[in-house]
C-alpha cells in the first residue's frame, strides 16, 4: 500500500526558509518507477505544482513562481523526498503535498491529475 507523508511545514518568516519532507513507503523510489511532485493550494485557489523529479535520471521541474528559490531532491537511501524552501514570500502561504505518479520517465510532469497517490499535506504560512 503506497503511503506518502508529508512532514516539514510551519510558520517562517518572509525571506526564510524551510525544508519539506515527503516519506515513501509501499514502493521503493530507487527502482525507478515513480515521479514525486510537491503541490501547494491556498485557500480559495486551485492546486499548483511547484515541483517534480522524474523516475529515472533524477530530472527536475520548476514553475517560474519558484524557480532559483525552491529545490527538489532525493535520497534513495531513505525513501525520501524533499523540497528546500527558500527566499520564502507571503504569496507561498499553502497547503504543501507530495504525490506520486507510477511513470516510468527521464522527465517529469506537473499536472495533478497525473498523479497516483497523495500525502495529507503540510501547512506553510509565510508572515511577519
Amino acid at each position: 500500500q503506497v503511503q506518502l507523508v508529508e512532514s516539514g511545514g510551519g510558520l517562517v518568516q518572509p525571506g526564510g526558509s524551510l525544508r519539506l519532507s515527503c516519506a515513501a513507503s509501499g514502493f521503493t523510489l530507487a527502482l525507478g518507477y515513480y515521479a514525486i511532485g510537491w503541490f501547494r493550494q491556498a485557500p480559495g485557489k486551485e492546486r499548483e505544482g511547484v515541483s517534480c523529479i522524474s523516475s529515472r535520471g533524477g530530472s527536475t521541474y520548476y514553475p517560474d513562481s519558484v524557480k532559483g528559490r525552491f529545490t527538489i531532491s532525493r535520497d534513495n537511501a531513505k525513501n525520501t523526498v524533499y523540497l528546500q524552501m527558500n527566499s520564502l514570500k507571503p504569496e507561498d502561504t499553502a497547503v504543501y503535498y507530495c504525490a506520486a505518479e507510477r511513470r516510468v520517465a527521464t522527465l517529469c510532469v506537473l499536472s495533478a491529475g497525473e498523479y497516483d497517490y497523495w500525502g495529507q499535506g503540510t501547512q506553510v504560512t509565510v508572515s511577519s
